[in-house]
């Protein structure tokens, strides 16, 4: 379970993150979505520990992220934006190298299952720098998922992946899920959050603004369609204003 209470990121005098209040359940998956430049990267660094709150509690599994850092990261695993990879290793020496730092039990098998489940046994000895970026964002999930997390933090997780390679973190997100994993995923494709999330949580200039089922969204949003129609209304977007496609030619 993930709670988040009064969370708030002020820089300098501008407020990111502005008292939020979340509480993701145990086995589930939550979408977080929002406009550009509304609070999504900066919240989830603020769970992932790399940014300290200006105020506010993060609770991870019952333990305080900023009481007890090293053992709520212990349970997380977390997947940036933009994964920091050393380039200089091969696939199977950044696993080695990751599986030391969280002391994981058998890593030899625990590498070839993760390498297996991502398809990238083929690639295990050859250097990262040479690897696409869907093969790196792969690599990436393999790193995060080494130690066998509680939960799982992911910030735009298809960014770079191929129809086949979102299928299988599609796949991978809910059988996780059903293993009890909690997974919380900012992204901005709203047909990914829409197949894969029990509940979506909507965040504007910095606000919670929404949080729910698609159901319940839709009946605060007071209309009837899918994700991204609900999105634009609660976000306040003119839906007329977007032309066709053929009103660009």
């Amino acid at each position: 379970m993930i709670r988040l209470i009064d969370l708030t990121k002020v820089y300098n005098k501008t407020i990111a993150v502005d008292h939020i209040n979340l509480e993701v359940k145990t086995g589930s998956i939550m979408g977080f979505l929002g406009p550009n430049g509304a609070g999504k990267t900066t919240t989830i660094k603020m769970i992932a520990g790399i940014l300290k709150p200006t105020k506010g509690r993060i609770i991870l599994n019952g333990i305080d992220l900023l009481k007890e850092p090293e053992k709520a990261k212990k349970i997380t695993g977390f997947i940036p934006d933009r994964p920091f990879l050393y380039e200089r290793l091969t696939g199977k020496e950044f696993l080695e190298f990751v599986s030391e730092m969280y002391f994981v039990e058998n890593p030899e098998k625990k590498i070839d299952e993760m390498l297996r489940k991502f398809e990238l046994e083929d690639f295990k000895d050859e250097l990262i720098e040479s690897y696409s970026h869907g093969m790196k964002q792969r690599i990436a999930f393999c790193a995060a998922l080494i130690h066998d997390p509680e939960i799982l933090i992911v910030d735009e997780p298809t960014v770079g992946l191929d129809p086949k390679g979102i299928r299988m973190i599609k796949d991978v997100f809910k059988g996780l899920a059903k293993r009890g994993k909690t997974i919380f995923v900012s992204t901005h494709s709203l047909s990914f959050a829409e197949e894969i999330a029990d509940e979506v949580a909507i965040i504007n200039s910095g606000k919670l603004i929404a949080k729910g089922t698609l159901d319940q969204l839709k009946k605060k949003a007071g209309i009837d369609g899918d994700l991204e129609n609900v999105f634009l209304k609660l976000t306040h977007e003119d839906l007329s204003s977007y032309q066709t496609k053929d009103s660009f030619f």
